[in-house]
């Protein structure tokens, strides 16, 4: 029986995975898998060496004070691996722990396939020798990377974007506005503060100020919080003295048709990541606001190539989406941008049809983003 290791760090690459877990055994049934993941690969099957959620933080200073115990998930990562001798192995994003793993297997000899380019074509290009020295082939989202890698002499391919998948633009705003009790013509702000705990410490109370000088403008605005179960219970805690209504959202399908009212009427205020995306998909207008620990941001501006946080005004090559970074993301900025979009159906308008253009480069040359990816971890098994 041919085993496939597929190793995730956090929420967005356990969804990954379950997909091409899922494509993979469309494929071939006779595979089998393990690793480390979360809920989703867990419904396809796949038990988790460890909780996923020990790897899922970010920040240098975040990082820090978990190294000791990062390590040794590393080391028991690495050991099982060994022992288990698997056809690939394919690490899915996170690379401050997949990059790692995959320089510590390299003595094994074990193909190792690495779904999500790292971005050093945004900041610390100077990883990619690590890399070459690390994996066999890197299954790329956005359509200029392969070109990057290949020159430096790595395997590449562009799979798509897996948020062409997801299902965002498929809910259903009537079920939504019907199961919370909301008027057809009431606004709803998709609030997605992240998917991890720091993330959420460091966000959730300037939304809510945010919210709070909104209210007098909307006062029968609704607040829905799409989340993970890895920060549902601090979120619901964050969010508890919100005003107005807030509706705390936990599954997918809830998710999609929340999206679906804000797109019919109203906005998202999120963090920056594939969130952005997932806003773009499903046409609704948002704001993109992001915060991390100052010492990590001085760090970080040093390192950045890129003008742009939003993988959507990446991708566009201009700003359709606004950005509030760092010292921008205030309570009172964001209060006036969710206005404008809110209550002034021009600037929605004008993101919409950003959208549109941007979202015709995601897309793979065939079918869907995981039978793409999978294509290339089969052919990565049978050269």
């Amino acid at each position: 029986m041919t085993l496939i290791y597929l190793v995730a760090g956090e929420a967005s690459g356990d969804v990954l995975g379950a997909r091409l877990l899922a494509a993979l055994r469309a494929r071939d049934a006779s595979l089998a898998f393990a690793g480390i993941g979360g809920e989703r690969l867990a419904e396809q099957g796949m038990p988790s060496l460890f909780p996923m959620r020990e790897l899922a933080l970010m920040g240098l200073i975040e990082v820090l004070p978990n190294i000791r115990r990062l390590a040794r998930r590393l080391d028991e990562t690495v050991a099982d691996i060994a022992t288990r001798r698997p056809a690939v192995v394919v690490t899915i994003d996170s690379p401050g722990f997949t990059l790692r793993l995959a320089q510590r297997i390299r003595p094994l000899g074990i193909p190792v396939v690495h779904y999500v380019a790292p971005q050093i074509w945004a900041w610390r290009p100077g990883r990619i020798k690590k890399i070459k020295a690390s994996v066999d082939h890197i299954l790329c989202l956005l359509p200029f990377e392969p070109v990057i890698f290949e020159a430096a002499g790595i395997p590449a391919s562009f799979v798509g974007h897996p948020v062409l998948e997801s299902g965002v633009d498929a809910g259903d705003a009537t079920r939504f506005r019907a199961a919370h009790g909301l008027a057809p013509d009431a606004p709803v702000l998709v609030v997605m503060p992240g998917s991890r705990r720091m993330e959420v410490k460091r966000l959730l109370p300037v939304f809510g100020e945010a919210l709070r000088l909104l209210a007098p403008r909307l006062p029968d605005l609704a607040v829905a919080l799409p989340v993970s179960p890895v920060v549902a219970e601090a979120v619901q805690a964050g969010v508890r003295d919100w005003p107005g209504r807030t509706i705390l959202v936990t599954d997918l399908a809830g998710k999609h048709d929340a999206f679906a009212a804000a797109r019919e009427h109203g906005a998202g205020l999120i963090k920056s990541g594939t969130s952005s995306l997932e806003m773009a998909v499903a046409g609704v207008p948002h704001l993109v606001a992001y915060k991390v620990n100052p010492i990590t941001a001085a760090i970080v501006r040093r390192l950045v190539r890129v003008p742009f946080a939003s993988l959507v005004n990446l991708l566009a090559e201009r700003e359709v989406v606004p950005e509030y970074l760092q010292e921008r993301a205030t309570p009172q900025a964001l209060a006036e941008g969710l206005a404008g979009l809110l209550l002034d159906p021009a600037p929605a308008a004008a993101q919409r049809a950003g959208f549109a253009e941007m979202l015709q480069k995601l897309r793979p040359a065939e079918g869907l983003p995981s039978a793409a990816a999978a294509a290339v971890v089969l052919r990565v098994l049978a050269p």
